[in-house]
């Protein structure tokens, strides 16, 4: 008889992800991550509003979440991932989002939707990573792009 071991992923409410990263309002762009399995993989997630700031210019008759911003928070939710991985009993790190490659932006993002950000990580060599980040709301892809980011001793 085979057994087999259930992983329980890790999770990280608002309160989790402000003692794991610096961006506080308006640029904390991800209010919580789910499905944390270590520095490996996860989903970050981000409820769009029409009150968020970026909207009163972009654009102000046709509110569109600025790729930059989808990007930043691919990053964000990857960061997190790497402090995490790190254990809640070192100190607190800093998260230096380092490149962007084979960014992709493919439908627009508007206030209502939720956005899921999946990062799984290619590689990492010492304090640096390697992530494929993909955004995707209501399963469909909307931007998708390899970020890297490197923790540096705060």
């Amino acid at each position: 008889m085979e057994e087999t071991e259930k992983q329980t992923l890790a999770t990280a409410d608002i309160m989790r992800i402000m003692e794991m990263l610096p961006h506080r309002y308006p640029f904390l762009l991800i209010d919580k991550i789910i499905e944390m399995d270590g520095d490996n993989s996860g989903i970050g997630i981000k409820n769009v509003t029409i009150n968020e700031p970026q909207f009163t210019g972009h654009f102000p008759e046709r509110p569109i979440m600025p790729g930059v911003l989808l990007i930043e928070a691919m990053a964000q939710t990857a960061g997190a991932l790497c402090v995490h991985s790190r254990g809640s009993d070192s100190a607190p790190q800093l998260v230096y989002f380092m490149t962007i490659d084979k960014a992709k932006f493919r439908k627009p993002v508007v206030p209502g939707d939720v956005v899921e950000f999946h990062v799984k990580k290619l590689k990492q060599r010492a304090n640096i990573w390697k992530f494929d980040a993909v955004a995707k709301v209501d399963g469909a892809k909307v931007a998708e792009a390899e970020i890297s980011a490197m923790l540096v001793d705060a």
